[in-house]
């Protein structure tokens, strides 16, 4: 076949009209829950939290026998953040496979929306060992000949370029789906992001389970009153205001520090804070290794004054990890962070129980490891 260069590389070109108006949003009102256990367990158990082993087993991710790294962890099948393949017989280097997706988010800004799930994706990454990373797009939205959608897809791409940018992570492919729409209306706008990255080393790889009972555990990232679009907002009937932003300088600087401390040996579990926030990932860690865990809220860094257990518990914002640290690299953990907001806020215990303890030192959430899983595992059961 012959084509004329032209034809191929320059089409004509669509021209659309874009508008974006912001939603009128208020954050809602409502007194900090007296049972925080009761919330946790709710969320544990709420469709976008639960775990999915039905249908992840439904699926063969054993291939060749190449997976490292599972999407399930250990005998309780946690969640891990990413999946690690082997491809090479010859050598211990290994692909790291993450995703992240937020479409509530996209109901209040889509480019907060887009911008979080880059985020999810590389942090999920990292969370594992992850670096070189580099990105995918899948794009599910409405009739872009709509400027309302229009306006809504642009602000969505410009966040993918500009928080991509920032985080020197190339998209190298993608897929979109567009004119979504039905006489009832469009799909919820939604973007998945797929992060694709190196892993040196697939021994040296982390989970999410927690390993040895003393070790101290770490909050890296700040955590804002960004509730805005969380299931926990979700579970009360509201949507909220303030979405989950991503400070690009700073969050870099973060996973920056996460990779080399797992290069290092420091870290026996990570895991990054998402969904449900703080309060979801240390139940996760917790239950998928079988250990207890304690925890101080008092001691959490935040970038804005924060008075209320709840919000400290499930604000989900973006890039933070929960960490394991060997109590043997306690002070080399400290030194390696300097300079980006850390701080120990526990520890693991023996004990079959996850406490937390709030603000005022009291406890806020006690829950033994068997009824936190039993919640995470009765979604699907149902």
């Amino acid at each position: 076949a012959e084509l004329e260069v032209p034809f191929l590389f320059q089409p004509p070109e669509a021209v659309r009209k874009a508008e974006w108006n912001p939603p009128r949003l208020e954050e809602p009102e409502f007194p900090e829950p007296k049972d925080l256990t009761k919330e946790l367990l709710r969320l544990l158990a709420s469709p976008n939290i639960a775990s999915r082993e039905p249908v992840i087993r439904t699926y063969d991710h054993e291939v060749k026998g190449n997976t490292a790294i599972k999407p399930l962890q250990g005998e309780y099948a946690g969640p891990n953040d990413a999946a690690v393949l082997k491809p090479l017989d010859y050598s211990w280097k290994g692909v790291v496979i993450s995703c992240g997706m937020n479409p509530n988010y996209g109901k209040i800004d889509p480019y907060w929306m887009a911008a979080s799930a880059i985020d999810e994706a590389i942090r999920n990454n990292v969370a594992v060992g992850g670096r070189r990373i580099a990105l995918l797009d899948n794009f599910t939205w409405g009739n872009p000949e709509k400027p309302d959608r229009m306006g809504g897809l642009l602000r969505a791409c410009q966040a993918c370029y500009e928080i991509a940018k920032a985080y020197q992570t190339p998209f190298i492919s993608g897929k979109d789906s567009l004119y979504n729409e039905s006489p009832l209306g469009p799909v919820t706008p939604t973007l998945l992001i797929t992060a694709i990255g190196i892993i040196p080393d697939i021994r040296k790889a982390v989970t999410i389970d927690l390993k040895k009972p003393n070790n101290p555990i770490y909050i890296v990232g700040e955590t804002y009153i960004e509730l805005g679009g969380s299931e926990y907002y979700r579970l009360k009937g509201f949507l909220g205001k303030q979405v989950p932003k991503v400070r690009a300088e700073k969050a870099k600087k973060v996973m920056d520090a996460v990779t080399k401390a797992i290069d290092n040996g420091f870290v026996k579990a990570c895991h990054d804070l998402s969904e449900g926030g703080l309060g979801v990932a240390a139940a996760e860690m917790a239950f998928t290794g079988g250990y207890g865990l304690e925890i101080s809220l008092k001691k959490v860094p935040t970038g804005e004054k924060i008075q209320r257990n709840d919000f400290l518990l499930f604000s989900e914002s973006n890039s933070r990890f929960l960490i394991e640290v060997d109590s043997s690299f306690k002070e080399e953990f400290e030194k390696l962070s300097h300079g980006i907001p850390h701080a120990e806020i526990g520890r693991v215990t023996k004990e079959q129980y996850l406490c937390i303890y709030g603000l005022d030192g009291r406890v806020v959430v006690e829950a033994s490891l068997d009824d936190l899983l039993e919640h995470w595992k009765s979604f699907l059961g149902r």
